[in-house]
């Protein structure tokens, strides 16, 4: 279903991969010369992804280390455009599946390390529950609230990610990228200008690294804190369905939810895709909708909010790849 768009309301596609066709790209060779990842064509990406929808990619490279990572991106010498793919938590990947290159961090890249001064030196693919409870292992509060995030480090650092009144600007003290061009570089916090779900990371850099700080703390409490943020979310969110997460960021002094309950939309269906009835800034699959359902009920809740209130949702879970 299409959503005709309202003159006076911009809307910005927020996806990380382009949106068109990439000539050449399905048909395009990539590098495997000296590469010992596995490389993969035509890679079904909805298995990979938490609304189990969507297309494949032109091609799935999964490197065997950051040495690999890096070769393989300077023997690309930029020629295809290149997406990190996490835990898949707050993506919406399109039916028409990802032009270029889709890299996806596995096991080399999710080590938590403990070090000096409170600090946490993550891999990009760490999940957040590792990462969280990897610091109350080692008595270093203020990182807790990880355990809300469904994702993984390389997602928290790229997106700013947050929850329970907390955020990865909070804590970041720097990461580690992969350029289009295979370079590795460290960039410092305040390189990224954060802002609400938002950094200024370079276009097409892949995170494989981070160090977060927190502060000394009890491991008993921070324990009890990681208890209630999770009994929380399993409270208010519809955990065990396919669903994206948070769907749209809360307007400034507004929360998300609250505009989508006041428009009527809770419960709202579209195809197979609907409006959880238990947290209303959820979308889940219900069965087998298609990606273009699920993005169309998102368009919808946004335009119903708009007739309602005036207020413009942004989208928070990103949308990738060709429609």
């Amino acid at each position: 279903m299409m959503i005709a768009p309202i003159p006076s309301w911009p809307r910005e596609d927020d996806g990380r991969a382009p949106d068109c066709e990439v000539e050449g790209a399905a048909d395009a060779m990539v590098p495997t010369e000296g590469v010992r990842g596995r490389i993969l064509r035509g890679a079904p990406l909805a298995p990979l992804v938490w609304f189990k929808a969507g297309g494949a990619a032109d091609w799935l490279f999964e490197p065997a280390d950051l040495a690999d990572l890096e070769h393989f991106l300077e023997a690309l010498e930029g020629k295809l455009p290149v997406m990190a793919l996490g835990l898949g938590s707050n993506l919406i990947v399109r039916d028409g599946g990802v032009p270029g290159v889709v890299i996806r961090l596995g096991k080399p890249f999710a080590k938590v390390e403990v070090r000096e001064g409170n600090v946490l030196a993550c891999g990009a693919g760490a999940h957040g529950i590792l990462v969280a409870s990897s610091a109350r292992d080692a008595g270093i509060a203020g990182l807790e609230f990880l355990r809300g995030i469904p994702g993984t480090v390389g997602g928290f650092v790229r997106m700013n990610g947050g929850a329970y009144g907390r955020e990865v600007a909070d804590i970041l003290v720097d990461c580690d990228v992969v350029l289009p061009d295979g370079e590795f570089a460290t960039l410092p916090a305040s390189e990224l200008q954060y802002s609400y779900r938002h950094s200024e990371l370079p276009e097409g850099a892949v995170v494989v690294a981070a160090r977060f700080r927190g502060t000394p703390g009890d491991p008993r409490a921070i324990g009890a804190e990681m208890d209630r943020i999770a009994r929380a979310r399993e409270d208010s969110q519809p955990l065990r369905t396919k669903t994206g997460g948070s769907t749209f960021k809360n307007p400034p002094g507004k929360k998300a939810w609250e505009l989508i309950d006041q428009a009527g939309c809770r419960g709202l269906k579209l195809g197979a895709a609907q409006v959880s009835e238990k947290h209303a800034n959820f979308l889940i699959n219900t069965g087998d909708a298609i990606s273009a359902d699920i993005e169309g009920l998102g368009e919808l809740v946004r335009e119903k909010v708009y007739a309602r209130s005036g207020v413009g949702l942004e989208w928070e879970i990103q949308r990738v790849g060709r429609v």
